[in-house]
């Protein structure tokens, strides 16, 4: 058992069915009245961020998910399927439990698969990717003092938006969490 008084960033509880994991927290003693907890959750199942306020003895049950190592093998008709590192097991998961940033993965990467009690509910793709663009206009002269932006097709299909000195073959680092241009690889 977890009590609203140990709360910290990333710890992760079950409330009513549902698992939260504590974004930003803070604990307040006013002048007056009790002590409370006033926090940032985000409900890892279904992404929903709220804000919320709780008694410092509040006690709630400690939620385990597990983040396990899988290989991005294809997918299939909605279906993407990774093979766990460890049993070499194909796992399907349906296209609309991965998150926006699976835009940025290829087939044979790495990701973490997220679990809770057995059910997967997401991915967590590497924070930094390295693709080949291959499509986008070509730079013109000049135009390399400005920070003006041009859009970019990756390898994956992927549409992203890069510098004017960014040409086609070249391979790029992304940010799979903003889905930003970072540097030339």
């Amino acid at each position: 058992m977890l009590s609203a008084g140990e709360f910290r960033n990333g710890v992760t509880f079950e409330e009513d069915g549902n698992v939260y994991q504590i974004i930003e927290f803070q604990h307040v003693k006013p002048g007056k009245g009790s002590a409370f907890v006033r926090t940032k959750i985000r409900n890892v199942i279904n992404g929903a961020v709220t804000e919320r306020t709780f008694s410092p003895t509040d006690k709630f049950e400690n939620a385990y998910i597990d983040r396990r190592d899988m290989t991005y093998t294809y997918n299939d008709s909605g279906l993407y399927y990774f093979m766990d590192n460890e049993t070499y097991e194909s796992v399907p998961i349906s296209e609309a439990d991965l998150p926006d940033s699976f835009r940025f993965v290829q087939e044979n990467m790495i990701v973490k698969v997220l679990s809770y009690k057995g059910n997967i509910f997401g991915i967590e793709p590497p924070n930094f990717v390295e693709l080949t663009v291959t499509q986008t206009d070509p730079g013109f002269k000049g135009n390399t003092a400005t920070n003006t932006l041009k859009p970019a097709t990756l390898e994956t299909g992927a549409e992203i938006r890069v510098p004017l000195f960014i040409e086609e073959g070249e391979v790029i680092r992304i940010d799979t969490r903003t889905g930003e241009y970072m540097e030339r690889a």
